[in-house]
């Protein structure tokens, strides 16, 4: 599979990009970077040296991925959301050596124009609505929404809204797949079918 490379973007030596990712215009990928196979990169997007980005990544328009950022197979990065990577920055003070990592599970959906508080960790398949801001670790599955953003559901790995409280226990199953879940307290458990 062909990796593609838009002229206009500047993709500096040292950084390792898997086959069939496509980075478009005015895209810039720091050398330090390790993007996986089959990711793509919208216009205008910023990868910084130490970020490690997994297989058939989605990151859309205007998203800059800052140093510290891991985002796991499968996840999609909407338009001009926003990571952070400095909890206190002042533009006086250099506080590199205070970067907080920031961790986005396999599966997980940041929606558009998010923001994304550096130190947490987004679980697998959880889903950030548009404009959130999360300051907060997220639970696998958790769907969260508003400023700042708080859990009001929980979505399936397909990306449908499961009919579960956001708490204690009930079953659900995703409404396009079938797939059964299971809720117990904070924790939800996916029950695939039989097959």
């Amino acid at each position: 599979m062909e990796t593609k490379i838009h002229p206009t973007a500047i993709v500096d030596d040292g950084a390792s990009i898997g086959s069939g990712t496509r980075i478009w215009h005015w895209v810039h990928v720091s050398g330090g970077a390790t993007i996986g196979a089959r990711c793509s990169l919208g216009q205008n997007v910023y990868v910084g040296n130490a970020v490690v980005i997994g297989d058939n990544v989605k990151i859309q328009n205007n998203v800059s991925v800052y140093d510290n950022v891991t985002l796991e197979d499968d996840v999609f990065c909407g338009p001009s959301m926003v990571f952070t990577n400095v909890y206190n920055p002042r533009s006086a003070i250099i506080r590199k050596d205070e970067y907080r990592d920031t961790t986005v599970r396999t599966g997980a959906t940041i929606g558009a124009n998010a923001t994304i508080i550096c130190g947490v960790e987004i679980g697998a398949y959880a889903f950030i609505a548009a404009g959130a801001v999360v300051r907060k670790d997220v639970v696998p599955h958790a769907l969260m929404a508003g400023v700042p953003a708080r859990q009001i559901g929980w979505m399936s790995r397909y990306g449908e809204r499961l009919d579960l409280p956001t708490s204690g226990k009930g079953e659900a199953r995703c409404p396009h797949t079938g797939d059964s879940y299971r809720l117990s307290g904070d924790f939800l458990e996916h029950h695939p079918p039989a097959s």
